[in-house]
């Protein structure tokens, strides 16, 4: 059984880079790490991945192990295979949850996204990701005016669904 993030939250970072993740978004991490008990720490990973990237990509332990095992489908040796494991496996930062529901983001995270202050937070399915709230709100939310411009005024986004496979 999949596990999925719902919703969106902002909160507070401090000076060492501590930020609290929406309770919601808790339940999932623990959920989705296979090695998880109560009283031990959730594990996840974050993919802060190349230059492109203005956001965090957090994922639960089932999530990374899924893309893994895509990776190590492709052919030994192969592009896409090594920019894959660039980027999944040398882009990435493994971490886990401490006791109050705080992550860490080290100093190298928080610069690549130019965070400071306040961090947002949105469910992305099986991922989430972590904003600079300004860039969410400049970038993010632009491109889905962008895509809403391109569509009927009386679209309905649920006509997606009728095309999904299972439907």
């Amino acid at each position: 059984m999949s596990r999925r993030f719902r919703g969106e939250g902002q909160h507070k970072v401090d000076s060492k880079g501590r930020v609290s993740i929406p309770a919601f978004f808790r339940r999932v991490i623990e959920a989705a790490d296979p090695n998880w008990t109560p009283g031990n720490p959730p594990e996840l990973v974050i993919v802060y991945g190349d230059h492109r990237r203005n956001f965090l990509e957090c994922y639960t332990m089932e999530a990374i192990e899924e893309v893994d095992a895509k990776i190590d489908a492709l052919p030994r040796g192969s592009m896409q295979r090594k920019m894959l494991q660039r980027l999944f496996h040398g882009q990435s930062f493994p971490t886990s949850i401490d006791d109050t529901g705080r992550l860490v983001l080290p100093a190298k995270l928080r610069n690549k996204i130019e965070l400071d202050g306040e961090a947002f937070f949105i469910a992305a399915g099986d991922t989430f990701q972590i904003w600079k709230p300004e860039t969410y709100e400049a970038e993010e939310l632009a491109r889905t005016e962008d895509w809403l411009d391109d569509l009927p005024e009386n679209f309905d986004p649920l006509e997606f669904l009728d095309g999904a496979p299972g439907a």
